[in-house]
Order: structure tokens, then sequence, then C-alpha cells
């Protein structure tokens, strides 16, 4: 049976004008219920204790206490609630995001730098709904998790399990002494948090490339990228066009940009080629851009690997892979914070693995021994 209890918000944001407009749009979501208001950081903490809502959304930069320290304040209570950041589109606003994600906010939104009210009420409109219906998903199997549940879907992946392989599906054959000689990961929703237990788990010489496209404004995928980098074995960038592709190093795709792969016969490891091609699957970067070049480029000696993120951009890139003969992992529905992206290449049989968060960078190395 449905859940019809409705996700409780609460808006904070030291800006009157954003307080009305992302009330007003989330009143307009069904299942919604804005619970009320709060101009900082102190305000909302008594509030959140008092009113116990399911959900906030959370201005990083505020008087008294901000974002931050809001998050910080709310892990050192214990206290469980959601949190959406609504951003700036700055350089200081997109490394404070990247703290908050750490800190466990569950995803953000960007603020409009401009335009009409009714103009910025649907661009956050846009925004935050996708990200709602998300959190109402992720909450509901959380529910069904502590029942104990067993859904239809982890049956589905049991029957596809190879034995001996919990979790994972039956994997293709591949020709014998082929290894990848690169890995191409998809990622949107969750993903920052995501790609900060995989990339930091592989080894120091994992002796290929890997690429990144992490669904993120301008500004963001750089900060990502440092802080990846800080953490991690391997180099971390965020790509530009015509870098050489290099073993060891990890490259994310700008924000707003499309990246691809060009192999050409004065350079066999393969270019960066960085462009401002239109969106797929409204994504800029697109995974299906990447993953076709890389089909084409590398055919079996390749990884594709699809992780959390909402819409299902990825899946018909990866169904070219698996055409050349490419091996393809997805991260499975318990461990996402959107089970979106991964979801129709799992269901399609186009997955060869399906592993937890914990288990990805393990199935990575697998793929290029």
């Amino acid at each position: 049976m449905a859940d019809l209890t409705p996700i409780k918000v609460l808006v904070v944001d030291d800006t009157i004008i954003y307080r009305k407009i992302v009330s007003d749009v989330l009143k307009e979501i069904p299942g919604v219920k804005v619970i009320g208001t709060a101009q900082n950081g102190k305000i909302a903490l008594s509030m959140i204790e008092k009113l116990k809502p399911d959900l906030i959304t959370l201005d990083v930069e505020m008087p008294e206490m901000n974002g931050l320290e809001v998050l910080e304040e709310l892990r050192n209570r214990q206290l469980d609630v959601g949190t959406i950041m609504v951003s700036t589109l700055t350089q200081r606003g997109a490394e404070t995001t990247m703290k908050a994600l750490e800190l466990g906010a569950f995803y953000f939104i960007p603020k409009p730098e401009s335009g009409s009210m009714e103009e910025n009420k649907k661009a956050i409109k846009d925004a935050i709904s996708p990200i709602i219906n998300a959190f109402a998903s992720k909450r509901r199997i959380k529910k069904l998790l502590s029942r104990g549940s067993t859904r239809k879907s982890d049956q589905v992946r049991r029957d596809r399990a190879a034995p001996g392989s919990e979790g994972a599906a039956v994997p293709r054959e591949r020709k014998k002494g082929i290894k990848s000689e690169i890995i191409a990961i998809g990622v949107s929703t969750g993903g920052p948090n995501a790609l900060a237990e995989v990339i930091p788990r592989l080894p120091r010489k994992i002796g290929v490339p890997v690429l990144i496209v992490q669904h993120m404004p301008p500004l963001f995928t750089e900060c990502l990228a440092k802080n990846l980098d800080a953490k991690s074995k391997l180099k971390v960038v965020e790509a530009q066009d015509k870098m050489p592709i290099e073993p060891d190093t990890v490259y994310i795709a700008p924000g707003g940009k499309q990246m691809k792969i060009a192999v050409t016969m004065g350079n066999k490891k393969g270019l960066i080629k960085i462009t401002d091609d239109p969106p797929e699957n409204n994504c800029k970067p697109s995974a299906d851009y990447l993953f076709r070049s890389v089909a084409h480029a590398f055919k079996d000696r390749a990884t594709g690997v699809i992780m959390t993120g909402m819409g299902s951009d990825g899946t018909l890139g990866l169904k070219l892979m698996k055409r050349f003969g490419a091996t393809v992992i997805a991260q499975n529905e318990e461990t996402c914070v959107v089970f979106g992206m991964p979801k129709k290449p799992i269901e399609e049989g186009i997955a060869d693995v399906v592993a937890p968060l914990d288990r990805i960078a393990d199935e990575i190395v697998k793929t290029i021994k």
C-alpha cells in the first residue's frame, strides 16, 4: 500500500523573496506540506526540534548561522531530517555546497541569477520537483527495508544473479585475454558522495584513465574535481579540450559542456574533446554522449559504470558499449540516493554486475586485471 503521509518541509532562507518563492513552489507539489519558514540557522534549528520536518530547504549563506553550521548541528544533535541546499552559482557557493553534501545534504538546487519572479519560480520548480520526488521514493524504500520487506525488484535481481555472486547479473562472455583500457562513469543525484566512496578506493597505479560525467553546473564540477583529488590516490582534474588521456588520471566533464574522446592515428591513447553540443536527456554534460564515444573508440576494451541519479541518461550509451563487448557495472538500488539511472540498464539486462556502492571500486578493478 502506498504511503500517503505528506512530506513535511521547512524552508530556510535569509531572503524573504526566496522564502516565498520556494514555499509557493513546494505548496504546488502533490504530497508536500510546508510547515513553516525560518530566516536563519538558529531559528531553523529551534523549529526543527519543535516541528520535526522530514525535509528542509537550506540556504548556503545566512547571518548568525550559515547552512554548513546548521548541517553540523543537525549531525551533532542526531536529528533525522533531509536537506536540500539552495546554492548560489558562484565559486564560493559551489565550494560550500560540496562541503554541505559531505555533511549529509541530500542534494542541491541553484538559485536563479536573474529573471522575473515568475521565471525564478519556474526555474526552482523545475529543479526541486524531481529532487522532492526522489526524496519521497528514498523515504518509502527506507520504510520498507526497516520492516524487513522483500520487494519484487529484489527478487528480479536475485533471479538474474549468477550462482555464488550475490547481487551480480549473469556476465557476458568476453574474449580471453582482453581487459579494459578505459573506465567511463555516469552519475547524477547523490553522485558527489558516491564518487567520494568509489574514486578514493581505486589503486594509485590503476593503469587506465577514468572519465566521469556528473550532472552539475559550471564551477561545481571544478570544485568536485578538487575535492576528489584531495581524497584520492589518483590524479583528479576537470577535463579541458584537447587534453591527452593519460592512465592513472580521472577526468570530470565540465558543467554546461559535453565531453567525448577521440582516438586518432597520431594519438591512439585518445584526446578529450569538450564541445558545446546540445543537451541529451536534458543533460549537459550527458553520460550517453560520453559512453557513445568510448564505445566507438575502445569497443570491448572498456568498462561502463552507471550510478545513482534521476532519469535515464546513460542507458542508450551503455547499450552501444555492450554491443561492442564492453563490461557494464551498475550500482544497486539499496545504496542509490535515486535509483533512476541504473534501473533501466539493470532491468534490461545490460548490466554485467549489480553491486553496492562499497563494492563498485573492486568490480572496476576486476575488469582491468
